[in-house]
Parts: C-alpha cells; structure tokens; sequence
C-alpha cells in the first residue's frame, strides 16, 4: 500500500471531433465509486441525448488493483471503459475518475478507432492536469483528561494530523487521523508535552 501518492487538484474538461463524433472527456478527483457515480449524473445532465457515457476509475493509490472500474456503456466490449482505465492507471495518478462522452456523428469508428478516441482526450489532459500529494492518514483514538487537551490537539496539529472528533464526557476522547510516518514523532512529542502521562499505541 502506497503512503504518499499524486492526486487530481482539478477537474478538467476536453471536447475533441472524431470522425465527425464528438467526444467529450472529463478527467477529476474520484476517492470512491459514488464519487464516479455523481459527477457521471451530473455530465449526464450537463451533456442530455448523449449516444454514450463511458467511464473509468481508479479509487485509491495509482497502484490498487481492487478499488477499480471500468464501463463501455452500450460501445463494444472493451472499446471504450478499459482502454480509459489503461490511461488512468498508466498515469501513476491516484483517486482519479474520467468520464467521456460521445455524440454519434453517423461514422462507426470500429474497435480500435474507438479505443483510440476513448483513449485521446485523457491523454491530452492528463499531462496538464493539476495535482496534489496526498498522504494516507489512519485513525487514531486518545482519551485525555480536560487539563491535558490542548497538549493534545498542539501535537496532533504539530504532527499534520487532522482532528475528527471529540467527545466530552468524564474525560475527553479525541478521533484524529495521521500518517504512518508521524507516530514515532507523534509519540515523543505527547510524551514531552505530558510529561510521559500519555502515549498511544499504534496498529497501523
């Protein structure tokens, strides 16, 4: 499992004419299969009477085999959905979707003209597209007493964490996330800021 990998910053658009087929492609952030699902139902209201909205994504690091998927939407069997994926997965891009749209123009373009103007638009975007690194982060759970809190949200701040919950009761329960590489860190701070009263262990 990949801890750090490039992300979509954007999402970009391409419109290109095929053999008097208009193809539009959308390439853009997709950290899961609902994801996919809502900027597909979007295009398809953007883009209404379309012949066909293929689609492909790869839904965690570039290199996950399992948070995957592919659709030809009606074109021939593996003209459309898997020569996009092919495209995504060769980009060594994480969290990506790219959706395309094509407006029959009266031309079949057989299998390998489709897979080619399946293939293009994301080709041409992709080297353009804006990203980001991300970090995978891990839920950690530490109950403290009140007095020790803002010890605790300062080292989880220091240490790029990101706070998810608190929950306040006889003591306080914090819910964060953080990266594998910040525990041995995220340890000997809490240790210094509490004077050794508090530590957590790690299963990630």
């Amino acid at each position: 499992m990949t801890e750090e990998f490039l992300i979509p910053a954007e999402e970009v658009e391409f419109e290109e004419e095929i053999k008097h087929s208009r193809f539009i492609s959308f390439v853009f952030h997709c950290d899961s299969e609902q994801k996919l699902k809502l900027v597909l139902t979007r295009v398809k209201q953007h883009y209404p009477g379309a012949s066909h909205y293929c689609y492909a994504f790869v839904a965690d690091d570039p290199s996950n085999l399992v948070a995957i998927g592919s659709s030809d939407d009606g074109e021939p069997a593996g003209s459309a959905g898997r020569p996009m994926l092919a495209c995504l997965q060769g980009a060594n891009i994480g969290e990506i979707g790219a959706v395309v749209v094509r407006y029959f123009g009266g031309t079949k373009l057989g299998v390998g003209g489709l897979v080619r103007a399946y293939s293009s638009g994301i080709k041409k975007v992709i080297p353009e597209l804006k990203t980001q690194l991300k970090t995978r982060r891990y839920p950690v759970k530490l109950t403290c007493d009140y007095a020790q809190l803002n010890d605790v949200e300062y080292v989880i701040t220091q240490c790029e964490g990101v706070i998810i919950d608190k929950q306040f009761a006889e003591s306080v329960t914090v819910e964060f996330e953080l990266a594998k590489a910040w525990q041995q860190k995220f340890n000997a701070l809490l240790a210094t800021q509490t004077q050794g009263a508090l530590q957590v262990k790690f299963t990630a």
